[in-house]
């Protein structure tokens, strides 16, 4: 189904409609999803071209792999981190989600919203939704992991939140480590700092990633960056 216009032009209708009628955002993009002939803006967003791209990676991926899955608020990071794993599952791998940012509803309306069913995989998936996600937890978790299985931790900005936990870079290298011993691949999704939406880039790059603190971005081996349902990567250069 073509759109009406760009898919950040309706996300941008839809802040707008949220402000003058005081509605939640999340309401009115399903409203402006409705207004496309789609019952909601996760169905819209599942649909876009960018989704095809992204499940293109998963042949790329291997056991080890560090991925980074970054974007503006809106533009996909999750429905395209949650159809790599549909891809892992399909390719029999076991597939989970961390995150601190959903609760496991919120998670299987986004996995139907891309014609995923959890129950069709005959337990390969998992959600988890700790408030307590961090390295050394990623690691616990995965300490039974068979080898190809992937992880998705949403979203590498909250590791940094805790007072109690190690510095970014240094949580980041530890699961590096841990995923190159374990032959497990980690993909984080990452935010895309504002200032992107003014720099009249088409589309944002590794500089236009957020880091409140210092991450070399080096340690990833692949990135995908999510923008106007659109999707591009790439594998890092050698360090």
């Amino acid at each position: 189904m073509i759109l009406s216009a760009p898919i950040h032009q309706l996300k941008r209708k839809a802040r707008l409609l949220s402000r003058a009628e005081r509605i939640p955002l999340h309401v009115a993009l399903d409203r402006v999803a409705a207004e496309e002939g789609y019952r909601s803006w996760n169905l819209l967003a599942a649909k876009q071209p960018g989704m095809a791209s992204v499940r293109a990676l998963w042949p790329l991926l291997e056991p080890g792999d560090l991925v980074l899955v970054a974007g503006r608020p809106g533009q996909g990071k999750t429905l395209a981190s949650l159809a790599l794993l549909a891809e892992a599952m399909r390719a029999g791998r076991q597939a989970i989600f961390l995150t601190l940012e959903y609760t496991p509803a919120d998670v299987l309306s986004r996995l139907r919203a891309i014609n995923v069913e959890p129950a069709e995989f005959a337990g390969l998936f998992d959600c988890d939704c700790s408030d307590a996600i961090s390295a050394n937890y990623v690691m616990v978790r995965l300490a039974d992991a068979s080898r190809g299985t992937v992880a998705v931790i949403d979203y590498l900005q909250l590791l940094d939140q805790r007072r109690d936990t190690p510095e970014l870079e240094l949580q980041v290298r530890t699961l590096k480590a841990f995923a190159r011993e374990r032959g497990v691949i980690l993909v984080f999704l990452s935010q895309v700092d504002r200032s992107y939406e003014a720099s009249g880039k088409s589309f944002p790059g590794i500089a236009d990633v957020r880091l409140p603190n210092p991450l070399d971005l080096a340690l990833f081996d692949k990135t995908c960056f999510v923008n106007r349902g659109e999707a591009r990567f790439r594998a890092a250069a050698p360090g």
